[in-house]
C-alpha cells in the first residue's frame, strides 16, 4: 500500500495504524492519533513491543493474520496507557506496505468497546441487585419468625424469675431480640416502593455528611465540591439519605481501621463531589440528563478478593462488618433506576452514584 493509499485512512472516523513484519509503527491515521494520544511522526519506526508492555493479544492477533493470510478480529483487548486503560477490538488485515514482494505489513484497526462493556457491567449489576434483593427478603423472613418466640420466652421467664439479679441476663435477652427485630425490618424495607418527591442530592449530602461527623468527632474530614447548578430529581429522600449513608459509613470505618471511633488519632479525608451528567444509559434506558455523586476516601481500598463481589449480601472486607451496606445502597440506588460503580486502590477508594433527572431519551 502506498503512502498515497494510507492518506486515504486519514478520513476514518476508527483508528488505524500500519505496521510492518517487525511490529514497527509506518501509519497512524488521525483518529489512532487521538486515541492513543501520540503523535505519528513521532512513534514512526517504533514497535508495538516498545510502545506497550501488555501487548501479547495484539501480537497474537497480527501472528495469526499472517499465519493463516487472513483478516483476524481480536474482540477484547485491553492496552495499558500512561494513567489510563483502554479496552478495545482490533482487526489485523496483511497486507504489502510497498507492493513489493517479502514487504509484508499489517492494517491494524481499532475500536473502543469501553460503552458495551458498562452497559454489560450494568446489567449485571442490576440482574446481582434483583437477586440480592430477593436473598435479604428471604433471609429476613426466615430470622423474624424465631425472634418473636425467643423474645417471648425470655418475657415470660423473666416474670418468674424470683432472684433480681436474673432478670438481667433475660432483659439480654429481650433487647437483643429486640434488635435483630430492628434490623429484620431494615432488611424489608427495600421492598416497600420508593415515596417519591423532590429530592435535592446536596440536602442528601448534608444530612450525611452531619451524621458522620458527629460519629468520627474531630477525627475525620469531609471536603466538598458540589455543582450548585444541579436540579432536584424525583426520588425517595429517606432512602436516598440511607443509600449515601451506607458508602460514607464504610469510607469512615476503613478509615478509622481497628481504632475505631473512640480513638483520639487522626484517621483520614472523604471527598463529596456532584456534577452533571448528559446522554447516558442507565438500567438499559439512554436518559438526556442525570446527576453523578462520587465519594472518595484516602483509606486502605478495598481487598482484592472481594472486589468483584462486593455488592453481594454479607460479603465484607472489616472484621465485625455485617456485608449488608452496599447491598442495600445498591438496592435502593437501582430503585431509583440509578448505578453505583466503584474504582478502588490503597490511598484512593471512589464510588460513583448515577442518577437520572430527566425522562428519558425516548420520551419513557
Amino acid at each position: 500500500m502506498t503512502p498515497e493509499a494510507l492518506s486515504g485512512l486519514d478520513l476514518l472516523a476508527t483508528a488505524v495504524m500500519a505496521v510492518d513484519a517487525r511490529l514497527a509503527i509506518h501509519y497512524m491515521n488521525p483518529a489512532a492519533e487521538n486515541m492513543f494520544e501520540l503523535s505519528s511522526k513521532n512513534v514512526t519506526g517504533v514497535t508495538l513491543n516498545e510502545l506497550y508492555s501488555d501487548n501479547a493479544m495484539l501480537v497474537a492477533a497480527v501472528d495469526y493474520a499472517y499465519a493463516n493470510n487472513c483478516s483476524h478480529t481480536e474482540h477484547d483487548l485491553a492496552l495499558s496507557l500512561p494513567g489510563r486503560k483502554l479496552h478495545l477490538s482490533c482487526t489485523v488485515t496483511p497486507f504489502g506496505l510497498t507492493g513489493s514482494a517479502g514487504d509484508e505489513g499489517f492494517l491494524i484497526e481499532f475500536r473502543q468497546i469501553e460503552q458495551q462493556l458498562r452497559i454489560a457491567r450494568e446489567e449485571r449489576m442490576l440482574d446481582q441487585s434483583e437477586a440480592n434483593r430477593e436473598f435479604i427478603r428471604n433471609l429476613a423472613h426466615e430470622i423474624k419468625n424465631p425472634l418473636g418466640g425467643i423474645r417471648g420466652a425470655a418475657q415470660l421467664l423473666d416474670r418468674e424469675l424470683e432472684r433480681p439479679n436474673l432478670h438481667e441476663y433475660t432483659r439480654v435477652i429481650m433487647k437483643e431480640a429486640d434488635r435483630l427485630q430492628s434490623l429484620m425490618d431494615r432488611l424489608l424495607t427495600p421492598h416497600r416502593r420508593p415515596q417519591l418527591g423532590q429530592v435535592n442530592i446536596h440536602e442528601v449530602l448534608e444530612r450525611v455528611r452531619s451524621v458522620i461527623l458527629a460519629e468520627y468527632p474531630g477525627r475525620i474530614v469531609i471536603r466538598r465540591d458540589y455543582d450548585s447548578s444541579l436540579p432536584a430529581f424525583r426520588g425517595d429522600r429517606e432512602q436516598m439519605i440511607q443509600a449515601v449513608l451506607n458508602i460514607v459509613r464504610n469510607a469512615a470505618q476503613a478509615l478509622a481501621g481497628k481504632d475505631g471511633p473512640a480513638s483520639g488519632a487522626p484517621m483520614g479525608e472523604i471527598g463529596l463531589r456532584t456534577r452533571i451528567a448528559r446522554q447516558v444509559t442507565l438500567a438499559r434506558r439512554r436518559y438526556r440528563l442525570a446527576l453523578t455523586v462520587e465519594i472518595c476516601d484516602n483509606g486502605p481500598g478495598i481487598p482484592e478478593e472481594i472486589r468483584e463481589r462486593v455488592f453481594y449480601p454479607l460479603v465484607s472486607g472489616r472484621d465485625g462488618g455485617s456485608g449488608l451496606g452496599l447491598t442495600l445502597a445498591q438496592s435502593f440506588v437501582s430503585q431509583h433506576r440509578g448505578t453505583i460503580t466503584f474504582e478502588s486502590a490503597p490511598g484512593n477508594t471512589r464510588f460513583i452514584i448515577t442518577l437520572p433527572v430527566a425522562e428519558s431519551a425516548n420520551g419513557t
